[in-house]
């Protein structure tokens, strides 16, 4: 690889990405392609701004033209440009749609005309759908999506596919778990809880907080994602996961643990509609390429609360925005019904 496009790359993944690619391969330039909605913060890669291998170019993947522009030149992509989270395409999908959908086809046209040499989209374990320890999904699989937000990402995916199929696009899929670690947008449940404990303030836990999700530090992510984008096979799909499986009840404590406060911050709150209990895939294939996760529960959630509470100047700036109105419409009613938490 000489130059790789990443779309979305302000976001929290690619960011990540991002800085992890420079780090790796000094010899590779990269192109940061993102619109810079709610989530992209070029905050997120102020230490790299400066790198001579580095260039931002701001639009939106639903603009085929734009990332036609941005493409040029490029002989790898990856594909992080998403709207993601659950909550909002509950309140409404057409923002999923656009970047989710139509984005990931124009990503894929684009690159399937400009004769791209690997192409990397980046989904979720959401597409599978529920799963347990005894019954982990597998790429295989068939996709049973519960919500608009993981119906869309099943979207993406299908097109890839279509793709791989109709065009031969060496397009290779990666289906992350959850994941945890610096620059994730305090909309998101683990950044959420800490900021909220480090300001003292409630922690809405929906329902009764035993819904289970796999804690993916997001520095094991991209380590599978460079080896994907360049030892993936074409036309393949592979899940990520760390076996980090928790019920967001135990996160809540742990984090509450980790800052020395209280478990009454905790609120129990009304469950938002269609919630999956759990996600569990089998991660063998990426496993045969060499990658293992380094993070385990601990030291995932660990890691995560010392950079937040390390790192005031960037969330609180993001907390005093757009995302005041949004948690009260999300949280407001909600948290005045909740419940507290009780030994």
């Amino acid at each position: 690889m000489r130059r790789v496009f990443v779309a979305g790359g302000a976001g929290f993944i690619g960011s990540n990405f991002i800085r992890h690619l420079l780090r790796e391969r000094p010899d590779v330039e990269v192109v940061n392609f993102d619109a810079l909605t709610y989530a992209g913060n070029l905050d997120n890669l102020r230490d790299v701004a400066g790198d001579a291998r580095y260039r931002f170019a701001r639009g939106s993947v639903a603009d085929r033209a734009a990332v036609l522009g941005a493409m040029r030149g490029c002989d790898a992509a990856i594909n992080f440009a998403a709207e993601s989270h659950v909550d909002r395409s509950i309140e409404d999908a057409a923002d999923f749609i656009d970047t989710n959908v139509r984005g990931a086809h124009n990503v894929l046209a684009v690159a399937r005309d400009l004769g791209v040499g690997r192409v990397l989209h980046v989904s979720t374990d959401e597409v599978y759908g529920p799963a347990t320890r005894e019954q982990p999904r597998r790429e295989g699989d068939a996709f049973r999506p519960r919500s608009p937000y993981a119906a869309s990402k099943a979207a993406g995916d299908l097109m890839c596919a279509a793709f791989s199929e109709t065009y031969g696009t060496p397009v290779i899929v990666a289906r992350p778990a959850n994941n945890v670690g610096p620059y994730q947008h305090p909309e998101k449940a683990v950044p959420l809880f800490v900021t909220n404990a480090l300001d003292g303030e409630p922690l809405p836990v929906y329902g009764e907080g035993l819904q289970e999700r796999d804690r993916l530090h997001v520095e094991d992510c991209v380590r599978a994602l460079l080896l994907l984008l360049e030892r993936g096979e074409p036309g393949e799909a592979y899940n990520i996961q760390a076996d980090n499986h928790q019920p967001n009840i135990d996160v809540a404590r742990a984090i509450l643990d980790l800052l020395d406060k209280p478990y009454g911050l905790i609120r129990f709150v009304d469950d938002r509609a269609g919630h999956d209990p759990c996600y569990w895939m089998d991660a063998t294939k990426v496993r045969a390429l060499g990658w293992a996760p380094s993070y385990d529960f601990a030291r995932a959630i660990e890691a995560t609360v010392r950079w937040y509470a390390d790192n005031r100047w960037w969330w609180e700036r993001i907390k005093a925005g757009e995302y005041r109105a949004y948690y009260e419409r999300q949280y407001g009613a909600r948290l005045a019904g909740g419940r507290r938490y009780e030994d």
